[in-house]
């Protein structure tokens, strides 16, 4: 089994997954390459910041602000793996996967034919998205043996887009749904292969709630590549309308604070 993983640089809720993940999964040598897009695939840092700073708020972008200059500080930092594959504390998903000998490929143009050629040259089974935040076209889902999937934190069909973590909160939902689907041409249509549930507590906050999910969805996809190894995998098919929805406007967020839910 070859696998590549698509996601983006974020040190503080998609290095969960992967922390969690290569804990747990052992054949790490069928991890051939790990893509790291622009996170939330924004063109600068700058619109990435203000972007944030419209959703956080002036005291928790600060708090969120503060961890990030830690990390830049500290991602540089030379990174051990003993003889019993125990890895020191790392900072960021490149400097994890290089600490387990992954290769990183650094592109966030991957519909772009360069970017096709190089990473057919992998001969991958299977990629795996978890958050990317580029769509995959045609040419690039079709390139794996075995297809693309993706993981999303929802109840799929419902949820749907971006951060749904949030809207599941937003709705006073008392369980938050993982879905693993496969790729097509829409934006979270695929086939599902695999939908778990994880509960909501009162006192819950985002960032509880998309770590948990988070660690748990990593546990969900160790069992569905060994599905895929052993020929089990059975997915259905996407029926139903479900709810999509983008990015959380300040208005938004203020309404969930105001219900008594808080981001950190």
């Amino acid at each position: 089994m070859k696998i590549i993983f698509f996601t983006q640089e974020d040190p503080f809720y998609v290095k969960a997954f992967f922390d969690e993940f290569l804990r747990l999964y052992a054949p790490t040598d069928e991890i051939k390459a790990i893509v790291l897009s622009r996170p939330m695939g924004k063109k600068t840092i700058l619109h990435l910041a203000r972007q944030m700073y419209n959703f956080y708020g002036l005291l928790d972008f600060l708090r969120m602000g503060t961890r990030y200059a830690f990390i830049k500080l500290m991602q540089h930092r030379n990174i051990t793996r003993s003889a019993a594959g125990e890895v020191d504390k790392t900072y960021t998903i490149k400097q994890l996967a290089t600490a387990y000998g992954i290769d990183v490929i650094e592109r966030s143009d991957l519909n772009d034919k360069s970017f096709l050629q190089e990473i057919k040259r992998h001969d991958a089974d299977l990629f795996i998205s978890v958050a990317c935040p580029i769509i995959f076209k045609k040419e690039l889902i079709n390139i794996p043996r075995l297809g693309c999937i993706n993981i999303h934190n929802a109840p799929l069909p419902k949820y749907r887009g971006m951060l749904p973590n949030f809207w599941q909160l937003y709705h006073n939902e008392k369980e938050s749904g993982i879905t693993v689907h496969r790729i097509n041409t829409g934006i979270d249509t695929g086939d599902i292969i695999a939908q778990r549930y994880v509960p909501i507590q009162p006192e819950e906050t985002l960032h509880s709630l998309i770590l948990k999910t988070k660690r748990q969805g990593a546990q969900i996809m160790i069992d569905v590549i060994d599905d895929f190894r052993h020929e089990r995998i059975r997915s259905i098919k996407m029926s139903g309308a479900g709810s999509y929805f983008t990015f959380p406007s300040r208005k938004e967020v203020l309404e969930l604070k105001r219900r008594g839910r808080r981001l950190l």
